[in-house]
């Protein structure tokens, strides 16, 4: 079992200029604002609380795009973020979809100990990812759960984790932009679906551009101006 080490975690590196550690800062980047870091309206739709609680774990399954959404509002209102053991991620697609680059941390290789590293930015970072999730063992999946709990932090693993309170999955993607047989795929409509337990136990989804026109998030045209939350059969 992988120790949690306290430290500042060894080559954090960040998206551009330089990470040193970051203070917890509530919600919209105002200490002691609230519990809840912002998402977009869209999201936050589909979430159990107006957008994203500190403390809480939110997996998130199979689609990077929505992982970049959720990081965007925060990172945009002075909340940093982080990725871990995502290699290959493109930061040219985060920044199209809103997140703040000068506030993202990124450890595409975190080494030996990955529990470790995620363990010490939990301890000074708002929103933490983690990439290859099925590596990690459930034990420890609860142990950076609870250590996210006691230290107001957002756990955003990628991929199936112990525990989590909300499973967000995208399905039933189309892709738009090609005409008769010409152009070029602009956005992509998927059906978010959210599910999970305690407050998220009541399944949702909506509609949505992940990415829209540009690569920010959208709400498709032939949708409502809000997005729709209807129930759906399981998780």
């Amino acid at each position: 079992m992988s120790a949690m080490a306290s430290s500042t975690a060894p080559g954090v590196s960040a998206a551009h200029g330089v990470f040193v550690g970051a203070p917890v800062v509530g919600a919209g980047g105002v200490p002691g604002a609230g519990r809840v870091l912002p998402t977009r309206a869209e999201l936050a739709a589909v979430l159990p609380w107006p957008g994203l609680r500190r403390g809480s774990t939110v997996a998130v399954h199979g689609s990077v795009s929505l992982l970049f959404a959720l990081l965007a509002e925060a990172t945009a209102s002075g909340s940093w973020a982080a990725v871990v053991g995502l290699a290959g991620i493109s930061l040219v697609a985060a920044a199209e979809t809103g997140v703040e680059l000068a506030r993202l941390a990124v450890v595409p290789r975190p080494g030996g100990d990955p529990v470790g590293v995620v363990a010490a930015l939990l301890d000074g970072v708002d929103l933490v990812v983690v990439g290859g999730a099925r590596r990690i063992a459930d034990s420890d999946a609860r142990r950076l759960s609870a250590r996210a709990r006691n230290r107001g932090s957002v756990l955003l693993p990628f991929g199936p984790w112990a525990g989590a309170e909300v499973q967000l999955r995208c399905a039933d993607a189309s892709w738009r932009g090609i005409g008769q047989g010409h152009g070029y795929l602009r956005e992509r409509a998927v059906t978010v679906h959210a599910g999970g337990r305690g407050a998220a136990s009541r399944p949702r989804s909506c509609r949505l551009l992940l990415p829209g026109s540009g690569g920010a998030l959208g709400v498709p045209e032939d949708e409502s101006a809000r997005p729709r939350l209807r129930s759906v059969a399981g998780d």
